[in-house]
């Protein structure tokens, strides 16, 4: 008699976005307690718009804004390149940039919960759809 083995999924990568280290430590924390591997990080710019453009990823996580400057580059780049993204905002909905006011929000502060539902929404959609915008995901609280 053979055992049916179940095959491997390697855990997803995310490139993790945020000026804020604390925020960020805390975040690659709950990735990390959720089965995910922080691929990457950038908490400047010029280091996220490196990582958007070279860095092995399945989705990432962007802050709006790094140290007073919009995100909005990096998200160009990941947007040109195909990835998925997702943005966190201590903002609301008026922090977003007007071009991906459709892309999914995690809103700040985070909670396990809503950090986890919006990724496997996020990765549903992405999978459903090569180079998907993730247009119309779900916008999560910490309420949810």
């Amino acid at each position: 008699m053979t055992a049916q083995v179940e095959p491997v999924v390697p855990p997803k990568r995310i490139l993790v976005v945020e000026d804020e280290l604390m925020i960020r430590m805390l975040l690659e924390d709950m990735l990390g307690e959720l089965g995910y591997t922080v691929a990457a990080e950038a908490g400047r710019i010029d280091e996220a718009l490196q990582a958007a453009k070279t860095a092995d990823f399945d989705i990432a996580i962007l802050d709006v804004n790094l140290d007073g400057e919009p995100v909005l580059p990096v998200a160009d780049a990941l947007a040109a390149r195909g990835r998925p993204f997702v943005f966190a905002t201590g903002y609301g909905e008026r922090g977003l940039p007007e071009r991906y006011s459709d892309r999914p929000t995690l809103k700040k502060p985070f909670e396990m919960d809503g950090l986890k539902q919006l990724l496997q929404s996020a990765l549903a959609i992405g999978n459903q759809k090569p180079g998907s915008t993730l247009g119309n995901a779900p916008r999560v609280t910490s309420d949810s």
